[in-house]
Parts: C-alpha cells; structure tokens; sequence
C-alpha cells in the first residue's frame, strides 16, 4: 500500500502544480505535455498497484476461510473414532505438529532476523526519499526567484565562443543554446535567429522573445547598435558598476530549471536614476560595448535613452521558444 500512496502523490503533485499554474516555475511550459504524460502513467501505476494489493488480500483471505473450513471438517470425521483412541493419536499428533511448528517457526524466524532486517531499511529509505518531494510540492509554497538567488549565487560570464559539454548548467546574463547543438549547426540557427530581428529600426523584446532576441544581442551585438533596443527587468546592482549603472533582469528557462537562469544585460541609466534591487522597470536605448573587470572582457551595455518603472508581472519568468 505504501507504493500506491508514493505513485498516488506524484500524480497528485504534478496534477496540483497544473492546476495551480506553479508548473512553469519548474519546466518550460513548451514541454507541458510531458509531465500530463507522467500523471497518466502515474495514475495508472497507482491503479495498477491498488488493484494489485486487493487482489492479494482476497487470495489471504480466501485462504484463511478454506483453512478454517478444513479444520472444522478434520474435528468432525474425529468424532466417528473410538474416544480414547482418538484422545490418544490427536494428543501425540498435536504434540508432533506442535514440535514441528516451534522448530518451523524458529527457523524463520532465524531467517528473518539475519535476511529481513536490512531489507526493511532500505526500502523504508527509499519511500522516505520518494516522499520527500511529494511532500514539498504539495505543502511548501513555490519561491519566485529575485535578486536574492543573484547574489547568493553570483555569476559568471563565460567567453562568448566557449562551447560547454554539459547543457544541465545554470546560466546568467547572456542565453546559450549552444550546448544543444554541434559548432556547424548552431552556427546556422544563430543566423537564422539573426535574421529575425535584423529587420527595422528597433529591437523590441518581450515575453515571448526575450531569451531568443537577447542571445543574439549578444552574439551580433555591432550590428544591432544602430538600433534602439527595449526590454524590461529586475533591477540588479553589480560589483563594480558606477552610481547609474545597473544590471537589467529575467530569470528564464531554456527546457526546465536545470538550465535555468538569470538573464539580462547592464544597462547605464540616466545620471541621477536611484534603483533598488528588484524594482521593475522598461527601458529603451542604444547598444555599445564596455570592458567589465569583473569578466574580464567587453560585453554589451544599453545606454538608456527612456526608462519607465512598471508592476512586476504575473509571470516573471521568460521561456525560450525555439
């Protein structure tokens, strides 16, 4: 029973977190379908394992009638025998089979001691395990990540044609799909993706282009500093930046939170412009590099013509849509 509770949990959670709309601050709602796919597998499992126990608890019971059935038939065919004959072998054979039943019993239960305790452990461990995120899933609020995660964590900047074998990575500040493809052929969706945003005079991200359109901001950044860009964030104060500049925001997945990360670029705001960490804001401007020593190397900075502050969204997290 306890494996149909286990099984029964996992599709409860998963079913919860759709129906709460927290299943997209672990997983990219482009591959929702996988996890509708897990509950109905889990569902059945559970079915399954129910049924299954059922079953088994009928068959012992069955049993335990047809053993109680056969004891009373044996007492009643007793009666036809002489008494004390009878008396007599039921003593001897009861004494028998009470003989062989102690030294039955205790063989399995030498067996048992020596065999069935470590056993019991390690599944009551694994259950705990199993447990463990079926619990916090269904009680334990989700956290919408901030400015907080940045700085516990840091981050880092990797050279832009470094190429990582690993694609399960937490990522910051510039998007990297490059782990999903080989150098040939990400060199071709990088100008494919190019070519989405080279038309007209502005670059405008938004939810649904954000990650798309800021990984080629990066990768093309001189050919897009004739245009004015605009995008909106977290504000984010870095090491090392001066009094109006700050680093712009949105935690993002590329499939799921392992490849997760914070995504954005440092902006210069006008002179003056005071900003707290996660205040929410839109800005618009023009492209140019600065060295950032901290990375030790040139990256892309916005310099803010106009800027706005605006209400944290509903959804603060950006999904990459290939």
């Amino acid at each position: 029973m306890i494996r149909f509770a286990i099984l029964f949990g996992l599709a409860f959670m998963f079913l919860l977190l759709h129906r709460t709309g927290d299943l997209n601050k672990y997983i990219n709602m482009r591959y929702a379908y996988l996890s509708v796919s897990a509950i109905v597998l889990l569902a059945l499992l559970s079915l399954y394992q129910f049924a299954k126990v059922y079953r088994a608890e009928k068959r012992a019971e069955e049993r335990a009638a047809e053993a109680g059935s056969a004891v009373d038939d044996h007492d009643h065919d007793h009666d036809h025998h002489n008494h004390d004959h009878h008396n007599h072998d039921h003593h001897n054979h009861d004494h028998h089979r009470h003989d062989h039943h102690e030294q039955d019993h205790h063989h399995h239960d030498h067996m048992g001691h020596n065999h069935g305790g470590g056993s019991k452990w390690k599944r009551g461990f694994t259950y705990a395990v199993l447990a463990v995120p079926i619990f916090t899933g269904i009680f334990l609020p989700v956290a919408t990540l901030d400015s907080s995660f940045v700085k516990a964590k840091g981050f880092s900047f990797p050279e832009l044609d470094q190429r990582r074998k690993d694609a399960g990575y937490h990522q910051f500040l510039k998007p990297d799909t490059s782990v999903f493809y080989s150098a040939e052929n990400y060199d071709k969706v990088k100008q494919k993706d190019m070519s989405d945003f080279s038309a007209g005079t502005t670059v405008a991200l938004n939810d649904d282009n954000y990650l798309k359109g800021m990984e080629v901001l990066y990768n093309y950044t001189d050919d897009f500093m004739s245009k004015t860009v605009s995008f909106e964030g977290f504000a984010y104060k870095g090491e090392e930046v001066n009094a109006s500049s700050y680093f712009l925001f949105r935690f993002g997945f590329i499939h799921c939170v392992a490849d997760s990360g914070v995504f954005g670029m440092l902006v210069q705001m006008p002179a003056g412009t005071q900003l707290a960490n996660d205040d929410w804001i839109r800005v618009s401007g023009k492209l140019t590099r600065e060295y950032y020593q901290p990375f030790k190397q040139m990256i892309p900075v916005l310099k803010v013509k106009d800027w706005e502050r605006i209400d944290k969204p509903d959804d603060p997290y950006v999904y990459r849509n290939f």
